[in-house]
């Protein structure tokens, strides 16, 4: 049975990209497999209830990962354990527990400071729209501070659970310096949601972070046909979401888990092909006259934001190879409106006030052709040009 627990550094310093292909499989040599097992199993026989009893006794007394045969599915799943395993190696840290989706592990992250009495979180915009509104909205009991960098150490209490910022920031891209942000934080957990850099292009844990978050669903799976959410942090955190995960329920399916760790294979080599297209479009974008600015991360990234002189509505309407829709991460180039859909749930004034403005544009570059992408952006930004003079027209009638 796999375990969430890494074995500290890398095995022999191996390579971010050979870690991609090889963690979470250690064992299948020894298994007499070569692709990874798929267990879709929802319970497990046991005949020995005494030590059924015994196991289910130490993993609610700890949180730690049960050893041995599995005994439901909603304690573990040792497809979804590999995943884990791997995701924890990638990221540099003891452990990662899996969800059902990148909210369900935010949400297990608030709960288990929520059960500790530390109810208070200190939160940095702009976060991923449904972050900000879980936070404002108190809906798992938790009171938010909004603050800059700057003001984190002074927006601490005595009651404060978590830190958490979002870097790059979804949808501004907007960075944080996370060296400076963890000494801030002092005492109280540092959390930092890497879905849009991934361990590939950032590890914020070498930076000081206790927590990483992302959504899996995103760039680890790759290929828009998985939801989840993970979480990698030490072991002692790791005990406290296991402990969430089981009352609430918020697993992550086996196939999820067994989709999710084939993603990880290739996140490397998809990451930086699409990093390279990205900063190619940001460059082109920039020199545009139709454009107003373009956002575009100093670590690179495969995601860029820009702000339309023209009508960014008629620009969704007009894109036929790239595609409007919400999520990112995926082979395919993704198109999105922030203000409209991902962060539509954000008061219109903390959105302006995060930089979430009304013109602008968010994009998840693919692994498509460079030349093809700036030809349907090239064309996209024209029928924007276009609608706003037709606006201005039919307004001076």
């Amino acid at each position: 049975m796999q375990t969430t627990t890494s074995a500290g550094p890398r095995e022999h310093d191996r390579a971010l990209a050979t870690e991609a292909v090889h963690a979470g499989r250690d064992d299948l040599a020894a298994l007499g497999v070569h692709a990874v097992p798929l267990d879709l199993s929802t319970t497990y026989p046991s005949y020995d209830s005494r030590g059924e009893a015994a196991r289910i006794d130490a993993f609610a007394a700890t949180g730690e990962q049960i050893q041995g045969p599995p005994v439901y599915a909603r304690l573990d799943n040792p497809t979804t354990a590999r995943f884990e395993t791997a995701l924890a190696r990638l990221e540099g840290t003891d452990s990662a527990v899996a969800f059902a989706s990148g909210m369900a592990a935010l949400s297990a992250c608030l709960l288990a400071r929520v059960a500790e009495g530390l109810r208070h979180v200190v939160a940095v915009r702009p976060l991923y729209g449904c972050s900000d509104h879980l936070l404002t909205a108190g809906l798992l009991g938790t009171e938010v501070t909004w603050t800059d960098p700057a003001g984190i150490a002074d927006a601490i209490r005595a009651d404060t659970g978590l830190v958490i910022v979002e870097t790059p920031a979804n949808p501004t891209l907007a960075e944080v310096d996370l060296r400076a942000v963890a000494y801030s934080c002092g005492a109280v957990p540092l959390l930092v949601d890497n879905t849009f850099a991934t361990p590939v292009l950032q590890r914020p844990a070498e930076s000081g972070a206790s927590i990483v978050l992302h959504s899996a669903t995103k760039y680890l799976g790759g290929h828009g046909d998985v939801l989840g959410g993970v979480v990698a942090c030490h072991e002692d955190f790791a005990r406290r979401l296991r402990h969430v995960r089981f009352a609430t329920g918020g697993v992550l399916h086996p196939l999820a888990g067994y989709l999710l760790l084939r993603g990880l294979a290739t996140l490397p080599v998809r990451m930086r092909a699409a990093s390279a297209t990205a900063a190619e479009l940001a460059e082109r974008l920039a020199a545009d006259p139709r454009v107003a600015a373009v956002h575009y991360p100093r670590i690179g990234g495969a995601m860029v934001s820009f702000e339309v002189r023209g009508d960014p509505h008629a620009v969704i309407g007009a894109v036929r190879l790239i595609t409007p829709a919400v999520s990112l991460g995926s082979v395919d180039s993704l198109i999105l409106h922030p203000a409209s859909i991902s962060h539509r749930i954000v008061g219109e004034e903390d959105r302006h006030g995060a930089g979430v403005g009304d013109r602008l544009l968010r994009m998840s570059v693919g692994l498509e052709d460079a030349g093809d992408l700036w030809r349907d952006l090239d064309t996209a930004l024209a029928a924007s040009v276009t609608a706003t003079a037709d606006a201005a027209a039919v307004a001076e009638c």
